[in-house]
């Protein structure tokens, strides 16, 4: 099936939900954004992104559920192999059974920071490490070593006291501005197979700027990029979408209109 092309503006990261293909024990719900583990169990709880994410995307999820019943809590990672090519049944824990495997990584966050209502995010850096963060906590690395050459997926295991979270998106700094991932349209229509995002230095990351060559910038509008200042420059390829500053950061690190893509 061909992808359906998602524009929102250059700081939408697309949609991000559950993907369908989850653990056993899991019930999708509130446009798959919502998982929770169902039954007298603590395991058999795998959920992965419903897209490739990108390095330093943070994955924010908030605890929505816990079973006080059973020991540990939340495990959260990536891998590079993608939730629809999985065979099922999944496995029933991320660790150890995913983390066995080549192209998996995951780590366990702490109870103590894993309460109901708490919020977490986690990413991976330029240099290929799983970081989490908290409210309130700081930043924990949690491991080293993640594949940046292929496409990661994010996974999250409602293990043992966590029971249920929400996705609540995504999000990434970039060198102007911070992108978001926006609400899944209806149909979500997945990546396909030979989605591969760039894995580069935010400044170098063409694959960051999103591609609508009809889309007009109203009169009235800001700037696409600082999103503050009057556009006011017109660009080689006709769009008139960028301030006087923000032109210059463009060409320089980018090369081609944010609309279009066409070099400028």
């Amino acid at each position: 099936m061909p992808a359906m092309p998602h524009m929102c503006d250059v700081t939408c990261l697309g949609p991000l939900t559950f993907h369908s293909r989850a653990g056993d024990r899991i019930q999708l719900s509130e446009g798959d954004r919502r998982a929770e583990r169902i039954g007298d169990t603590f395991r058999d709880g795998l959920v992965f992104s419903s897209r490739p994410v990108r390095v330093n995307e943070r994955i924010r999820v908030c605890v929505q559920k816990h079973a006080c019943k059973w020991k540990g809590a939340l495990r959260v990672g990536f891998t590079n192999l993608s939730p629809s090519a999985r065979t099922l049944p999944l496995p029933p824990m991320a660790i150890p059974n995913l983390t066995s495997v080549h192209g998996h990584w995951a780590a366990v966050v702490p109870e103590a920071f894993s309460p109901v209502g708490s919020e977490l995010q986690f990413w991976v850096s330029n240099s290929g490490k799983l970081f989490w963060e908290g409210h309130n906590t700081g930043c924990h690395k949690l491991l080293s070593g993640v594949d940046l050459s292929k496409p990661l997926w994010a996974v999250i295991d409602l293990y043992g006291q966590t029971c249920s979270i929400f996705l609540l998106g995504s999000e990434k700094k970039d060198w102007v501005f911070t992108r978001r991932s926006c609400p899944a349209p209806a149909p979500l229509i997945e990546p396909p197979p030979s989605f591969n995002p760039d894995f580069l230095s935010p400044c170098e990351n063409r694959e960051d700027v999103v591609s609508s060559p009809n889309r007009e910038i109203p009169a009235g509008s800001s700037c696409v990029a600082c999103m503050v200042k009057e556009p006011t420059v017109t660009l080689r390829c006709g769009h008139r979408c960028l301030c006087s500053p923000c032109t210059l950061k463009v060409r320089q690190h980018i090369g081609s209109c944010p609309l279009c893509r066409q070099q400028i």
